[in-house]
């Protein structure tokens, strides 16, 4: 006599299918944690993360520098060449995810690897505006290939574990989250002992961890992931685009991005405003990296206990709006030294936690979102969408800091933003 048949992820994810999908707030699960281990591949995609943002923020805080100091550019012309990189990237996660529908992980992130080494050797020789602008673009697309695989087949595993009884599925992209993190962290770090020889050094190094990425890709990552399902035909795209959950998800992802971007715009200038330099910048970007590396387990957990996924974005866009409030409040004493300082490392921080909240939960929902066979495009349009709203709202809150408001007026207005959002939850998940 043979015992029960086991279900395959095939099965289950063709089951899934086929009945209504649970609403993501009512994913409240008793216990909370990683229960047992990490599969295999789960390991390799969180160990890529990690690996991924060591390589690429060993290049690109110096980037900026290189081509002003080093090659000469006009500052206008930097700019563009920055912004042509993050468009090359963001704006084209969609193209990656679509792709990875189609033909699925393995080849896509061994090409984007492919295209990520070739971009940063062609970038350390690179002294000309074109040649550089070349290589950023090639660097960009690079990422708009492997990011949108990995995250995907991330939160597909992190759910198939879920089911499977090993704990949240916030959990796995927590420790996804705070591996890219670590990364950040330990890039600049590794890029600024490199700079000591140049800066094509530094090119170099970090397209030699993109062939470490590359070979052990090649060698460990399935040909065919078990249970993933690859699209077929057309109209996934006009499906998503009419899929209102969804939009409001991007909406509420990129007022979180958007926030998070005034570490760049808004931070730097409170900084200037009470230490008289922009020096102890490097220290709070260092706080809010520690704090990710260290607390992201822990809080993702008690959110997992007592939130459930809607409650988290909600919980993340009021810290994000505390944060802005507390400087506006702080503001009018007009403080300066140390202690004119507490008051942008309290937003640091406020804005890091709600990050915390907000970029699992966000992630963990997107699976119930996503039509079947289609988490790829879902997962980059989101990143896409959300980097059109950074555009835009960036854009606008730039206008407002230049229409000569009070400082605090402008801190408000910024902290209404998150709160607004936080209306434009999904009310309603969505069935097959």
């Amino acid at each position: 006599m043979t015992g029960p048949r086991a279900v395959t992820d095939g099965e289950a994810e063709g089951a899934r299918a086929s009945r209504p999908r649970p609403w993501p707030w009512s994913l409240r699960p008793a216990r909370s944690g990683l229960r047992g281990e990490l599969s295999p591949l789960l390991r390799l995609l969180i160990l890529t993360q990690l690996a991924f943002n060591i390589g690429f923020f060993a290049v690109l805080p110096f980037l900026a520098d290189h081509l002003g100091a080093g090659i000469g550019m006009a500052g206008w012309l930097v700019g563009l060449v920055l912004g042509l990189r993050t468009f090359s990237q963001q704006g084209l996660f969609v193209v990656g995810g679509a792709l990875t529908d189609r033909y699925g992980v393995r080849p896509v992130v061994l090409a984007g690897c492919a295209l990520r080494i070739g971009g940063f050797a062609w970038l350390g020789y690179a002294d000309r505006t074109g040649s550089v602008i070349g290589a950023v673009l090639l660097i960009g697309f690079a990422a708009a290939l492997f990011s949108p695989a990995v995250e995907s087949e991330v939160a597909r595993q992190a759910v198939a574990r879920e089911e499977a009884g090993g704990g949240p599925r916030t959990g796995v992209l927590a420790l996804f989250t705070a591996a890219g993190q670590a990364g950040a962290f330990v890039g600049p770090l590794l890029g600024a002992l490199l700079l000591a020889v140049d800066f094509r050094t530094v090119c170099l190094a970090g397209a030699g961890i993109f062939v470490l990425v590359l070979a052990g890709h090649a060698w460990l990552l399935p040909q065919h992931i078990p249970g993933r399902l690859r699209a077929s035909g057309r109209g996934g795209v006009r499906r998503m685009l009419g899929d209102r959950p969804f939009l409001a998800l991007c909406a509420v992802y990129g007022t979180y991005l958007l926030a998070y971007n005034q570490l760049y715009l808004a931070l730097p200038a409170e900084v200037e405003r009470a230490a008289g330099s922009q020096a102890p910048l490097a220290w709070l970007f260092a706080l809010s990296s520690l704090l990710v590396v260290t607390t992201q387990l822990p809080v993702t957990r008690w959110a997992a206990d007592r939130l459930g996924l809607r409650r988290s974005l909600a919980a993340g866009l009021l810290l994000l709006s505390a944060g802005f409030a507390l400087v506006a409040a702080t503001l009018p004493a007009g403080r300066t030294g140390p202690a004119g300082l507490l008051p942008a490392a309290g937003f640091v921080a406020l804005l890091t936690l709600g990050q915390m909240l907000i970029a699992p939960a966000a992630r963990a929902w997107l699976p119930d979102l996503a039509a079947p066979g289609r988490l790829g495009l879902y997962t980059g349009a989101l990143s896409s969408v959300s980097g059109l709203i950074v555009l835009a709202g960036s854009a606008a809150t730039g206008a407002l800091a230049d229409a000569g408001l009070p400082g605090p007026l402008v801190w408000l207005a910024l902290a209404a933003i998150p709160v607004a959002a936080i209306g434009v939850l999904p009310g309603r998940g969505r069935g097959t």
